[in-house]
């Protein structure tokens, strides 16, 4: 059976990523998949320096390896200053080819503002990289606040269908590169 494992690329509590990834990972949950998220709030990762020893920081290790125990990976990540936050981007300089390296990833930004490809495009570039293969079918969500309704369900159906869309590519992608 395949995983796939979301990232949550946000710190602000009440954080609109980490509603986005919530309907993404069920949508995918929902299609027989086996799911869990990584919710960088939750861990205490110390900022790359580069090395290779976080001896001293459990959760990197722990990271690392729910990142390599996976086929497929969602990131979803806030646009700050027109890329990927800054959390998203220590995250994954945290990993390397080990664990990212053939991996199909599906990429997720939300926005305050328009909606665009910025931080998309950044982690495509950082993802293509570390030989990730990214669906082509990917999520941007501008002016946030007017997406969710107070118990995190998407209000608009056209949207809806597209996290079912992106939810099948993904799992789709997933198993003819894993031969599933």
């Amino acid at each position: 059976m395949i995983k796939i494992v979301g990232i949550n690329g946000s710190l602000r509590p009440g954080s609109y990523s980490a509603m986005a990834l919530e309907v993404a990972i069920s949508r995918v949950g929902a299609l027989g998949i086996e799911t869990e998220i990584i919710d960088l709030r939750k861990l205490s990762l110390p900022f790359c320096n580069g090395g290779d020893d976080y001896s001293d920081y459990p959760d990197v290790a722990k990271m690392q390896q729910t990142v390599k125990s996976a086929a497929g990976l969602i990131l979803a990540t806030p646009e700050y200053h027109g890329s990927v936050s800054g959390v998203m981007k220590n995250a994954l300089d945290l990993m390397s080819f080990e664990e990212l390296s053939g991996k199909v990833a599906g990429l997720i930004s939300v926005l305050g503002g328009q909606s665009n490809s910025n931080a998309l495009n950044d982690l495509r570039i950082i993802l293509r990289w570390v030989h990730a293969w990214v669906i082509p079918e990917q999520i941007s969500l501008g002016q946030a606040w007017k997406v969710f309704n107070e118990e995190g369900k998407i209000l608009d159906e056209k949207l809806s269908q597209r996290f079912d869309a992106f939810a099948r590519s993904l799992v789709d992608n997933t198993r003819k590169l894993n031969e599933i």
